[in-house]
């Protein structure tokens, strides 16, 4: 192992070749190329197979990393990849999209060293790509009849996550989406240039060729209700997400040209996979040829900046009202968005949208400073007073977060418990909610998170499926 690994004194971190900022502002291809072969046994040769693998530790799918690097380094690559999935379903999705920078690489015992965290992300991603191109991925093959069924509710992470355990452990599974093609936020939310929609389009593929059934254009409450689905099914898994966008407060937001992020994003989206959508083609969701103020500081807000200087926008700002060490977005992100043009106001938050009601025109803003810690602990954002400054915006996208929808409503299921955010209870172990054999996971449970969060998630409450199904006197007792 000396002679293969531990080579982080002598090999410098280096990732794969990115695209000139001039040349990628134009299209929404992603902006890394892979790693070559010899490129990546080189950058795999650096993990230093500390003691204790924090990577591990601190990816939420506790990923064999360390092993996966020293098998790339060997050029064990079919043996790599197949570690790397035994413990997530979409390793090509996480290492694309997953903010390595605040998990493994940013625990990375050499990182802490000062010789530059191994790109473990980057070596992910050419495992799994390499994995496709060999023919590695092997089809999805259902276990040994179990005789029941499940349903589950969102074909985001979460659920496909979910989906492809179940059906490996012999469930017949139907997946219910309201939107026409499977993905979730995969697909019509994070934009191309951080994940090109050809690259989850397989994996819905594999799981559709594995047995696993797509109702799509389907939602829950309008052709069927919660107890619908409990008929039909012998489990059900609320996997929905969270999509209803956080307002924003201040005069003038209901103005024309103020839009949540989502809706943007979408019809981006949406127009990238070649369908028509009138608010793009009428300009209303088009940045082209404007000047943009997008409000936020998280990965979304990321994504509509770049997305809009893409589009043609003439400027591009992001407003965030705390400064750049609190930015609850990737560090990796809000670089890419500087290289391409964006501006950044750092300590700054939105007073008024100034303009008329059927068109904004600026938003006038307020200069803010970090006062004392919050109950969280957290520095709050105090105004500063007589700071105001006004930024020209025809086109404000609102990128504060998101909440969870009523789902007691929507679903028509008043004795669904929910927390007083709204997100649905379940239990820490079962994973079940107030309803019997009905489960929830992903980020309808724990609010706005991470990707990989909702792989892992959809992953336990497979498992937690399968117990209670395979229980005969607890599904009596309930």
């Amino acid at each position: 192992m000396a002679e293969r690994m531990l080579k982080f004194t002598t090999v410098e971190r280096v990732t794969p070749r990115k695209r000139a900022a001039d040349a990628r502002a134009g299209d929404f291809h992603e902006i890394y190329a892979d790693f070559i072969d010899a490129k990546a046994a080189e950058q795999a040769s650096r993990c230093s197979q500390c003691g204790i693998p924090f990577c591990q530790t601190h990816c939420p799918l506790h990923n064999n990393i360390p092993d996966w690097l020293r098998m790339t380094a060997e050029g064990r690559l079919e043996e790599a990849y197949q570690l790397s999935q035994a413990t997530n379903s979409m390793p090509e999705v996480c290492g694309r999209i997953c903010p390595q920078d605040r998990l493994c690489e940013g625990s990375c015992t050499i990182e802490q060293s000062g010789h530059g965290t191994v790109t473990i992300g980057a070596v992910e991603r050419y495992l799994t790509d390499k994995a496709w191109e060999q023919g590695w991925v092997a089809p999805l093959a259902a276990g040994p009849d179990q005789g029941r069924s499940v349903g589950i509710i969102g074909a985001g992470p979460a659920g496909l996550a979910a989906a492809e355990k179940l059906r490996e452990a012999g469930y017949a599974v139907t997946i219910y989406d309201r939107h026409d093609r499977a993905g979730g936020l995969l697909i019509y939310g994070i934009p191309g240039f951080k994940l090109e929609k050809e690259v989850v389009a397989r994996r819905t593929e594999r799981l559709a060729a594995g047995g696993i059934e797509f109702r799509l254009g389907f939602e829950v409450g309008r052709d069927a209700s919660l107890a619908g689905l409990r008929e039909r099914h012998d489990a059900v898994l609320i996997a929905t997400g969270v999509y209803a966008a956080r307002d924003l407060v201040v005069p003038g937001a209901g103005s024309a040209g103020v839009t949540p992020a989502l809706d943007y994003l979408i019809a981006s989206n949406r127009k990238g996979l070649g369908d028509e959508v009138p608010d793009f083609d009428s300009g209303v969701l088009d940045a082209a040829g404007k000047s943009v103020v997008v409000v936020g500081g998280g990965d979304t807000a990321m994504d509509c900046v770049r997305t809009a200087v893409r589009q043609g926008a003439t400027s591009v700002t992001c407003l965030y009202r705390r400064d750049r060490a609190n930015m609850p977005g990737s560090a990796r992100e809000v670089s890419h968005a500087e290289e391409e043009g964006v501006v950044f106001e750092w300590l700054a938050a939105p007073r008024a949208v100034t303009g008329e009601a059927s068109r904004a025109q600026g938003v006038r803003a307020a200069r803010m400073r970090l006062g004392p810690p919050d109950a969280g602990g957290r520095q709050a954002p105090e105004e500063v007073p007589g700071a105001d400054f006004d930024l020209p915006a025809d086109l404000v996208i609102k990128a504060l977060g998101f909440d969870p929808e009523n789902l007691q409503e929507a679903f028509g299921a008043p004795d669904l418990a929910v927390s007083r955010w709204g997100t649905v209870k379940a239990d820490f172990r079962s994973m079940m909610t107030s309803i019997p054999g009905v489960f929830a996971a992903g980020d309808i449970v724990r609010g706005a998170s991470l990707v990989v969060w909702a792989i892992r998630d959809g992953r336990d409450a497979a498992d937690a499926i399968h117990r209670y199904l395979s229980q005969p006197a607890l599904m009596a007792a309930e």
